[in-house]
């Protein structure tokens, strides 16, 4: 693994920051706050490529997840986290990418990597939490196609994808009773799909959303990979959603730092700057420290994901690290800042729910560290 960014990464991390602070986290807020969506940041790094840059160079990509990690990062850091970038280019798009067949290559990644299309993701579920194996979204054989029926719950941004790649269950295993899980695409405009919002308390630009599929029909085109072998897609699909997660977080917790760091410059008490007393220096070196090992542990894992190599105890360990790094460094700027923490204008207080959410999504702390105990020390799983 090479620690030394590319001059082809590093011409990317600063594009991208220029354009995402062109736009900052005062328009991100104003977005949000109106119910608006973030179209017009993700447009500018749409024309400039950006947008799907892990996906393969003949439909618009070229780089890889360590690229689109940068992207998420530096989109992050100027206070406009978007939770598109964890779905559509990184589930989505490599699901796709490396399941789908030619025909569906052609038929989704273009948009996808050009950014002009965004596909939502459709897995979780009222009654089936982190239990894949449970789902309760049908797909029935009606002639040569299918029919889909049931709900899912906390989709992002379905009202701004064209389509949405949803798991469903086809049958149930004889030999282990657990559900047979095929993977289909689904037009957002499809007879039979709605969705309505669900009140969450964080400032983002995407919505969370109900959806329910009653009787929707699809043509087996838009079936990805075989009848009830989605399990091997789907985990391949989720380690680029923790990669973009722990990415986006990393973003977030470089953007609080920042803050605190030119607040604790600036403000003086007792005639000298606040920065200058150690009760509020060493907290924020700390969490600068966490945050750079979480960077090295993403990087890591976007690293072997692009090798080819297993990336799955690397995105569990990275998702994990950035979200409590992130999260301190929040919490601690705010502790700078004192009562203007909590202050909507000083930008920290609005980006806290956003990175307490991707502390329990897209995977939770428990079922890392239940993922971690199993498969990197052997212990006897605890469910």
């Amino acid at each position: 693994m090479n620690f030394q960014a590319s001059s082809e990464q590093e011409l990317l991390r600063t594009t991208v920051a220029s354009i995402a602070q062109s736009f900052g986290h005062r328009y991100f807020v104003d977005q949000a706050a109106t119910g608006g969506k973030a179209t017009e940041l993700w447009d500018a790094l749409a024309e400039a490529g950006f947008c799907g840059v892990n996906l393969p160079l003949p439909f618009g990509g070229g780089g890889g997840m360590a690229e689109l990690a940068i992207v998420a990062e530096e989109t992050a850091a100027a206070g406009c986290p978007l939770l598109m970038f964890l779905v559509s280019p990184a589930i989505c798009g490599e699901v796709i990418a490396r399941f789908g067949t030619e025909e569906q290559q052609r038929r989704w990644l273009p948009g996808l990597g050009s950014g002009s299309s965004k596909m939502a993701f459709a897995i979780t579920e009222p009654d089936a939490g982190s239990n894949s194996h449970r789902v309760a979204t049908v797909a029935t054989r009606r002639g040569d196609g299918w029919s889909l029926s049931g709900t899912k719950y906390y989709i992002s941004g379905i009202d701004e994808a064209d389509h949405v790649l949803v798991v469903t269950s086809t049958g149930t295993d004889p030999l282990t009773g657990r559900g047979q899980l095929t993977l289909f695409v689904v037009p957002t405009n499809a007879p039979g799909l709605s969705f309505t919002p669900i009140s969450v308390g964080i400032v983002a630009t995407e919505k969370q959303f109900t959806v329910t599929f009653d009787d929707v029909a699809l043509s087996d085109d838009h079936r990805i990979g075989p009848e009830g072998g989605a399990l091997r897609p789907l985990f391949m699909g989720l380690n680029p959603e923790r990669i973009i997660s722990a990415a986006t977080l990393i973003g977030l917790g470089r953007y609080a730092l920042a803050k605190a760091a030119d607040y604790a410059k600036t403000r003086e008490v007792w005639g000298v700057p606040i920065g200058s007393h150690q009760g509020l220096s060493h907290p924020l070196a700390k969490a600068a420290i966490d945050v750079e090992l979480a960077a090295l542990m993403t990087a890591k894992a976007a690293w072997q994901f692009d090798e080819g190599l297993d990336p799955a105890e690397a995105s569990n360990m990275a998702k994990l690290a950035a979200a409590d790094a992130a999260l301190v460094a929040i919490d601690q700027a705010m502790q700078t800042h004192g009562g203007n923490g909590m202050a909507t204008d000083y930008g920290l207080i609005t980006v806290w729910g956003m990175a307490r959410l991707l502390k329990v999504a897209p995977v939770s702390r428990e079922m890392v560290l239940n993922y971690i105990a199993t498969h990197t020390l052997g212990l006897p799983r605890s469910y």
